[in-house]
């Protein structure tokens, strides 16, 4: 690969709550894990695959019945005015 081209890829560990991978990423950080003998940089992310609720099945589910209703409750009556 061409260094001028290509970004420069790092060892990176992600944490997501108690959730840890490896993995390599452009991205960096201030705080360093040494694993196996190889420094990492530490990246937190706020939601992944471990916590998304896609993934974990918690979905929410949304209320899709009673919307026609709802609507006329709130505006049904405006046209007999």
């Amino acid at each position: 690969m061409k260094t001028e081209t290509h970004p420069v890829n790092h060892p990176v560990l992600f944490v997501d709550g108690d959730h840890e991978w490896t993995g390599i990423s452009t991205m960096t950080s201030n705080e360093v894990r040494s694993i196996d003998g190889i420094d990492h940089y530490v990246v937190k992310v706020e939601i992944s695959a471990f916590t998304h609720p896609f993934y974990t099945g918690q979905k929410r589910i949304v209320d899709t019945a009673g919307r026609v209703e709802k609507f006329m409750r709130r505006y049904g009556n405006q046209g007999k005015k």
